[in-house]
């Protein structure tokens, strides 16, 4: 039994990516939707740099998993066979496909014509490797807890609390407002309600899977204490951004800086719990 810190590379791992996968969709639809000059476009492609350095933490962190980083390599040897596999494949896709157009883009070396292909097939594949991480634990069937349908829930939802987050403190960090700009509190505020009603099932659900020596609502003794500090920490975060809205203010770049960290640290803290979750049919696991 346990609370899933243990597994902390993969917790930062799959939050950071879910995030990166949302704030690029908030950009790339900034940038294709027009009517910006080129000025703020340019200034929109230079704050993407925080997407990829976010992702490169991610890999960096997913490759403390493997007890060597020298083994990453190895992990794609079963492309097309193994979700894990594929989910280091699509990742990588994603992250040389997006950093690479990135740069061509910042360089103005890029031709117009193929900026809104790059940023639609980037976009896509962020939300395939977003699939192929839930694929990973969902396709599981050994372990009751993960193959379910809140491990998908799960797994997007933080794409849509932390993306639009991410997404429009970078376009305030470019310089960029505009009306459509306050829907995106309201996509994260959704997710959140989406995610708390979420939570409140599993748990409930958790009381209704077992094995023959192992009861899965023991797994994390304190998952509702865990699941109401993540409640807290990302509602916190909600209210550093909208609060200053309903002010008729835009929130402060250090203010949303410090609304962003509290949805990690919310998303760390679920995605812990998610791992300390694990079980295996008809044994137990020491976590």
């Amino acid at each position: 039994m346990g609370n899933g810190w243990h597994e902390w590379p993969l917790m930062i791992f799959t939050v950071f990516g879910q995030c990166v996968a949302g704030g690029f969709i908030v950009l790339a639809l900034a940038l294709m939707k027009g009517g910006l000059r080129a000025e703020a476009q340019q200034r929109i492609i230079t704050s993407m740099f925080g997407l990829w350095v976010l992702m490169g933490l991610a890999f960096v962190a997913s490759t403390m998993h493997l007890g060597s980083p020298l083994r990453a390599f190895n992990s794609l040897n079963r492309i097309g066979a193994s979700a894990l596999s594929n989910e280091i494949a699509s990742g990588s896709l994603f992250f040389a496909v997006g950093g690479l157009g990135w740069l061509l883009a910042v360089l103005k070396k890029m031709p117009s014509a193929l900026r809104m292909l790059w940023l639609m097939a980037t976009m896509i594949l962020g939300v395939v490797f977003v699939w192929m991480m839930v694929r990973v634990y969902n396709s599981i069937d050994t372990v009751p807890t993960w193959h379910t349908v809140w491990t998908p829930l799960s797994f997007f939802l933080t794409m849509f609390i932390g993306g639009p987050l991410l997404g429009y403190l970078l376009l305030s960090m470019a310089g960029v407002s505009g009306r459509p700009l306050r829907l995106l509190p309201m996509v994260s505020l959704l997710a959140l309600i989406v995610s708390l009603v979420t939570g409140l099932m599993q748990g409930i659900e958790l009381a209704t899977i077992h094995s023959s020596v192992q009861q899965a609502s023991t797994l994390v003794p304190e998952y509702g204490s865990l699941m109401a500090w993540r409640a807290v920490a990302i509602i916190a975060a909600l209210l550093c951004w909208i609060l200053p809205q309903l002010k008729g203010k835009r929130p402060a770049i250090s203010l949303l800086t410090v609304a962003f960290v509290l949805v990690l640290t919310g998303e760390l803290i679920g995605r812990g719990v998610f791992y300390g979750l694990h079980m295996t049919a008809g044994m137990a696991i020491a976590g």
